[in-house]
């Protein structure tokens, strides 16, 4: 089934064009990579997806439903039923871990022993339940992925966007946790769309590659 698809979807900022007339399609289940240079546009077709901008001309479907066209945003970031994990990974510096992850389940309405369940199945996942009364500056920076991780995943997104989230990390844990990803996202049967500029992670976590340059899809693999 096809969870994602952009059609014909073009952005420009300030008058340079960032996406020219991107046509893709993604599947329920599959792990897709867009990989390519800085600038390239793709992190603004993340943003697309999520919500945050609309196509000045084109449209963006989500599960078959159309969530933005021709510069109208049809469906909010919060109804897409999605979670994202930036590059700065943007956690709340004064929440805890489990605050962090609360935060979320707050703001949907979630009662307080749900949100304690979900809070400690989640973290548990991420190997970091024992680290939840830490705030962020306290944790490593791996630690800190897995929590902005566990924040995405405890809301029980059907789609995660990732934008170069392991990009700040030394090389031995940046490969440990491309094989961390890939055993959470095979375990919970999500659809992954992960961002990259290095071809061996793109190659280490994929299912498919898509390239992109100077705004456009290269190549599709």
């Amino acid at each position: 089934m096809t969870i994602i698809e952009l059609d014909s979807a073009s952005k420009a900022y300030a008058g340079q064009k960032a996406l020219s007339d991107i046509s893709l399609q993604i599947e329920q289940g599959q792990r897709v990579v867009i990989l390519g240079p800085s600038g390239c546009g793709k992190t603004s077709i993340l943003r697309l997806i999520a919500g945050f901008i609309t196509p000045d001309s084109g449209s963006v479907s989500i599960t078959g439903k159309l969530v933005s066209k021709d510069g109208r945003i049809l469906v909010p970031p919060q109804d897409r039923r999605l979670g994202m994990v930036f590059q700065d990974l943007a956690l709340w510096p004064h929440l805890t871990a489990k605050g962090n992850l609360e935060f979320g389940l707050k703001a949907k309405g979630i009662d307080k022993t749900d949100r304690e369940r979900k809070i400690h199945e989640t973290l548990d996942m991420v190997g970091m339940k024992d680290f939840s009364s830490r705030k962020p500056a306290e944790l490593s920076g791996g630690q800190q992925q897995r929590v902005a991780l566990a924040r995405a995943l405890v809301l029980e997104p059907e789609i995660l966007l990732m934008d170069e989230p392991l990009s700040s990390l030394d090389l031995e844990l940046n490969q440990a946790l491309r094989k961390e990803l890939v055993r959470l996202q095979e375990q919970l049967g999500i659809t992954l769309l992960y961002v990259t500029h290095d071809r061996q992670e793109a190659s280490d976590i994929a299912t498919r590659i898509v390239t992109m340059k100077q705004g456009r899809i290269v190549s599709d693999e």
